[in-house]
């Protein structure tokens, strides 16, 4: 899948993903914000992990789009990230929220390793995928405030 937009990974870098996803992580893992930021950093230079928020980032983009244009939309994003990347808050707990944890554990090493067949199972993978859709939707929203 292409990007809502080719500047998507630079107007929202790897770190800057890592950042927005670290308080939900932190929340999720029972860990401080310092060891949240310091994991979701190493999981986000993955470039799967990446791939996988990008694409769901850019279907929230894509339905918050209404009649702006790609690019004021990302310019939007882009004045965004700065000012609310400390801000965004921790996204409730939910089973399809754990299977994106176990995702990011998993590519972390702190998951044991038979769970990424569960996450490859059918109902496995429609969970990450509905917990992917939800954080991507909840950064989204979160940034075009």
């Amino acid at each position: 899948m292409t990007y809502f937009s080719r500047r998507l990974p630079h107007v929202l870098t790897r770190a800057d993903l890592a950042a927005l996803v670290a308080p939900t992580y932190a929340a999720a893992a029972d860990v401080d914000d310092d060891e949240a930021l310091e994991r979701m950093a190493r999981a986000f230079a993955s470039a799967g992990v990446a791939d996988d928020f990008y694409r769901h980032v850019s279907l929230a983009l894509t339905a918050a789009q209404g009649s702006r244009s790609e690019d004021e939309l990302m310019d939007k994003l882009g004045k965004s990230v700065p000012k609310r990347r400390g801000r965004i808050k921790a996204l409730a707990s939910t089973p399809a929220l754990s299977a994106v944890m176990v995702r990011l554990n998993l590519e972390l090493g702190l998951a044991p390793e038979q769970l990424r067949a569960t996450l490859e199972a059918e109902k496995g993978r429609a969970l990450l995928e509905q917990g992917l859709r939800a954080l991507g939707a909840h950064l989204v929203k979160d940034l075009l405030r």
